[in-house]
């Protein structure tokens, strides 16, 4: 699944691209793509066709694009939310490129190629919708409704050691579970999450209400670091269900020091002369890759 650095270099693409272009005309392929629009396809239709794409912003996993138009019209305060899902992708495409399997929605933009926004989904838990802007603690000022839910992400100012640290202490539960809650700070997922806390030292099941305000900020220290080299590495592709706006893969999968390692050697181990090969656990239907050395096992600790 696409996460924050994934969802962040999407974000740039479409500015890069589409930001100040108009929608010349919108069309739907496959309307289970705006099952979370509930005014239907013709509205979503009449609202994006004629709108002017502003500067697209995010939090956590979510991208959105604001909307204008020269009249007063449906389209003031409200935008473009997009959501990648498991396999959701943005593409901007020259108007003769082939139709890819999965598209679903088309955007035909205005001025110069590429002269398309597409959004394909080939499992169909992504999705578009127009919603509507409240203010917010955002470096925009504002989120779409529809993410208003979530919590600030890791990049944001607003988040800092201190909230982060009585967040965690009113929690009571395994570090792990507790990052990858989008209510507590959005845009972090298995892949992010194993590798920052590698990087600082926690083991994923160390509960929450023991840890400390030195460890807190280790760790959210470990969780910028760790964004901050995946977005300048492009993201994490493993497959093709996650690209660049134009078709190409991030590499930061080269760089993964924990997640996806087991059997092998601890980098941070070995600059010390010891030889401790990472592990994998079991963890919420999917996996944790810790190091039994750096990151010891908590004696108490239910995930």
């Amino acid at each position: 699944m696409p996460e924050l650095p994934e969802v962040e270099v999407v974000r740039r693409g479409v500015e890069t691209w589409a930001a100040g272009r108009t929608v010349l005309g919108t069309e739907v392929h496959d309307p289970r793509s705006l099952r979370r629009h509930a005014e239907g396809t013709e509205q979503f239709i009449s609202t994006l066709t004629g709108a002017q794409l502003g500067t697209p912003q995010r939090r956590g996993k979510f991208l959105w694009i604001p909307l204008s138009s020269p009249e007063a019209d449906q389209r003031a305060g409200a935008a473009l939310l997009i959501h990648l899902g498991m396999s959701g992708q943005v593409l901007i495409e020259d108007s003769e490129a082939p139709r890819e399997k999965h598209l679903k929605i088309t955007l035909r933009l205005s001025a110069q190629e590429p002269a398309q926004l597409r959004f394909v989904d080939q499992r169909i838990f992504g999705g578009m919708q127009i919603s509507a802007l409240v203010p917010a603690e955002h470096p925009s000022g504002a989120v779409p409704e529809g993410a208003a839910h979530i919590g600030p992400d890791p990049l944001e100012p607003a988040v800092t050691a201190e909230q982060l640290f009585r967040a965690l202490r009113r929690r009571r539960s395994g570090l792990k579970r507790a990052l990858l809650d989008q209510q507590l700070l959005s845009g972090v997922g298995n892949i992010y999450a194993d590798e920052a806390l590698w990087l600082s030292g926690l083991h994923f099941a160390r509960r929450t209400e023991t840890i400390t305000r030195a460890e807190t900020a280790r760790l959210l220290s470990a969780v910028s670091e760790v964004m901050e080299a995946a977005l300048a590495a492009g993201g994490t592709s493993f497959d093709a269900l996650y690209v660049n706006v134009n078709g190409t893969s991030g590499y930061f999968d080269r760089s993964l020091q924990c997640y996806g390692q087991e059997g092998k050697a601890c980098d941070r181990c070995a600059q010390t002369g010891a030889e401790t090969l990472i592990r994998r656990t079991p963890f919420m239907g999917r996996s944790s890759f810790w190091c039994p050395r750096c990151q010891p096992r908590p004696r108490q600790g239910r995930w």
